[in-house]
């Protein structure tokens, strides 16, 4: 399970830092592509769970799956770690998301979400306590 949030700086080649604890559950090699869930942030998943979302989006009608597949597809990489942990985030993506210089990472269960910080910042920032009550009580906790 991917959890945790982190800051790290993306350098001037494109490079970020994964944390090790995530590489340890996204394997040696794994796939970047932009966000899918109507957000300006990139998604990070293990060879395993891009299957998993491979296979739900080929149970769409085909019209709709054929416009989730271009938008995910055009934009999805295998990348790996360097030696020092990196990953070098390829440039379409990093426009897509702009990324600047400061990114912020976290797990999000199944997959991993990186944002460019001050995007971040806007984002949770919106989420209030009440508001995850509010949700959470669907669940009747």
């Amino acid at each position: 399970m991917l959890y945790g949030g982190y800051q790290y700086t993306i350098d001037k080649k494109g490079r970020m830092f994964i944390p090790a604890k995530f590489r340890e559950d996204l394997g040696n090699e794994f796939l970047i592509c932009r966000g899918i869930y109507g957000k300006r942030c990139l998604c990070v998943y293990s060879t395993t769970e891009w299957q998993k979302l491979v296979e739900r989006i080929g149970t769409l009608p085909g019209t709709k799956a054929s416009v989730v597949k271009r938008f995910l597809y055009d934009g999805a990489f295998n990348v790996e770690c360097d030696t020092q942990g990196r990953i070098l985030i390829p440039p379409v993506l990093r426009e897509y998301a702009e990324l600047q210089r400061d990114a912020h990472i976290i797990g999000m269960d199944s997959n991993l979400e990186i944002w460019d910080a001050d995007r971040w910042q806007q984002e949770s920032g919106e989420v209030t306590p009440e508001k995850v009550a509010s949700i959470m009580e669907e669940l009747n906790f």
